[in-house]
């Protein structure tokens, strides 16, 4: 926190990564799964909820620990706390539904080297006390989730017709193809870049009028 600067309330270090920090929207984060997931609202779903898992777990132990760990080494500790809880992850998804742990293929395994996690730890976790790290993790989990949905949902209606695997037109309808395919992830990311910074611009002008 800079000086002069009040500290955040709870709800406001909660909604930060919803809404001004949001990673997809805002800081433009992620973006290899964003646009490789996102094929349908399952895929994008799942891996919302499993990045969400990683985050929130991570935070609360680098920020648990963070007083023992010495600064040589944080980053590398960092990186095996995070690796711990993808592995868990990875088989719990396994388990659960092999059809999601295929579609999401080795994205699973890279959220150890997503920068959202990696970056929550370094500039948040490890200078907060753990429920505040914990709370703002799960804010920045929930606000990627909301982006991958946003992504995949799209994707899924235009592109096969359906949402959640439930046909949505009769069978007259001629689904878009290109939304399957990666021209069609970064069609629909700008399309949601341009309307979020819209609203965002608006909603500022108004509070400053």
């Amino acid at each position: 926190m800079k000086p002069g600067e009040h500290p955040l309330t709870a709800f406001e270090n909660f909604m930060e990564g919803i809404w001004k920090q949001n990673p997809v929207f805002v800081m433009v984060l992620g973006m290899c799964p964003t646009l490789a997931v996102t094929v349908s609202a399952i895929n994008a779903l799942g891996m919302g909820v499993a990045t969400t898992f990683v985050l929130v777990f991570s935070c609360l132990l680098v920020s648990a620990i963070r007083n023992w760990v010495p600064k040589e080494v944080r980053i590398a500790t960092y990186i095996v706390i995070i690796a711990s809880f993808v592995t868990v992850v990875d088989y719990a998804i396994q388990a659960l539904s092999l059809d999601l742990y295929e579609a999401l293929g080795a994205f699973i395994q890279l959220i150890v080297v997503n920068c959202i996690i990696l970056g929550r730890a370094e500039a948040h976790a490890s200078k907060h006390p753990p429920l505040t790290a914990v709370v703002n993790a799960l804010g920045m989990g929930i606000g990627f989730t909301i982006g991958l949905f946003a992504l995949g949902s799209v994707r899924e209606i235009f592109g096969a017709g359906s949402l959640f695997g439930i046909a949505l037109f009769g069978p007259s309808f001629q689904p878009w193809i290109v939304m399957l395919l990666p021209p069609g992830g970064f069609f629909v990311l700008g399309a949601w870049l341009l309307l979020f910074a819209g609203w965002k611009q608006r909603k500022e002008a108004k509070d400053g009028a």
